[in-house]
């Protein structure tokens, strides 16, 4: 479960979104951030259930930074109201595919898959369900997976992408630039003392479509 002062933190960092009032409370932050990174521990242990290659991850190396990226942006609040964590082999920087918790009053959700990928792995990932379709078909539409994960999100091409004629059986799926999937979560069941036993199973069900996704990953 995550604190309620957690929460509470968030919350009013939303209404506040300046380095002043950071300032100012930075003990709650530094409180907060302690209490996702033992969550975050906590999911890194059921995963290293059933994927041996997280038991050796630290927390902090999937835990994403508050501070925005404001040189680009209109935005130029300085801090993100949510804490992430990209839960993948080799830490949050690495090109797998992998899984997500975002925790943010009002919009949290448990998520993964593989979120704007560089062309080449874009193009590799395109060719691994044209290639076997039935395969990732079948992923897709398993009961339990189907429940928690009724679509693919992310943005898709108008056309067919480069290589491809639109009358292949797969279009629906190649036209994708990501392939994400995901399922919110209320303020209530992020106060649940199950919400990481459940997360974990959650990404468990996930577990076939992320392994599809990395296929496209060179060895």
């Amino acid at each position: 479960m995550i604190a309620q002062t957690t929460l509470q933190f968030l919350k009013q960092l939303k209404q506040n979104n300046n380095k002043e009032w950071m300032d100012a409370h930075r003990k709650e932050y530094e409180a907060a951030k302690a209490d996702y990174e033992r969550f975050v521990a906590d999911i890194l242990e059921g995963l290293s259930a059933f994927e041996p290659l997280f038991r050796d991850i630290p927390a902090k190396q999937c835990m994403f930074r508050i501070n925005r990226d404001i040189r680009f942006s209109e935005d130029k609040s300085p801090y993100k109201t949510n804490f992430g964590a990209h839960f993948t082999i080799g830490g949050k920087k690495s090109p797998h595919a992998g899984f997500y918790f975002h925790l943010e009053p009002g919009s949290a959700f448990v998520g993964g898959g593989s979120w704007m990928p560089p062309a080449d792995m874009l193009k590799n990932i395109r060719q691994e369900i044209d290639y076997d379709l039935a395969a990732f078909e079948k992923i897709i539409h398993q009961k339990d997976f189907k429940k928690l994960y009724p679509r693919i999100d992310g943005e898709q091409l108008k056309k067919a992408p480069q290589g491809y004629d639109p009358d292949n059986p797969a279009i629906e799926y190649l036209r994708y630039k990501s392939f994400t999937v995901g399922h919110p979560l209320s303020d209530k069941e992020l106060s649940d003392k199950n919400l990481a036993r459940q997360t974990i199973q959650s990404f468990r069900t996930m577990k076939p479509f992320i392994d599809f996704l990395n296929r496209a990953v060179p060895q």
